[in-house]
């Protein structure tokens, strides 16, 4: 009785040449094969929605009245463009909330109108989002 794993009798016969069809070459069979991204972008979304933003800090009326103290000293100092560092809230460009940022320039314009402080870099800087601000010496 012939054992069910003998090949014997096929194993050294020519493969069989399709009818219909040619061939595939060698080098397009791997493309068969890639790797199959059924949720394409989605690790994308993941990264941004686990990306860690900060709610603004609202301010009392004892630390305004302090960043206004030191604005109005600032304002008898702007024509000499004095360095200041400043720490405030960036607004996140994607989703709610954001991230405190410190920058540190010279202080060209401080405009009461519109709020700002604008600084020699091109900088503009809402009084709102300001959280610290110190005259570098």
């Amino acid at each position: 009785m012939k054992s069910i794993h003998d090949y014997s009798d096929i194993i050294n016969m020519p493969r069989p040449d399709p009818k219909r069809h040619l061939r595939m070459p060698i080098s397009d069979r791997a493309a068969q094969f890639s790797p199959f991204a059924a949720l394409t972008g989605f690790s994308g979304v993941i990264d941004e929605v686990g990306r860690y933003t900060e709610e603004k800090i609202i301010l009392d009326e004892k630390e305004k009245d302090r960043i206004n103290r030191i604005l109005t000293l600032l304002k008898s100092e702007i024509t000499r463009k004095p360095v200041i560092k400043i720490t405030a809230f960036v607004p996140d460009a994607k989703k709610e909330g954001g991230c405190y940022q410190t920058f540190k320039g010279g202080l060209l314009k401080i405009d009461e109108f519109k709020r700002n402080l604008i600084l020699t870099n091109g900088l503009k800087l809402n009084f709102d989002d300001i959280i610290r601000i110190e005259k570098e010496n």
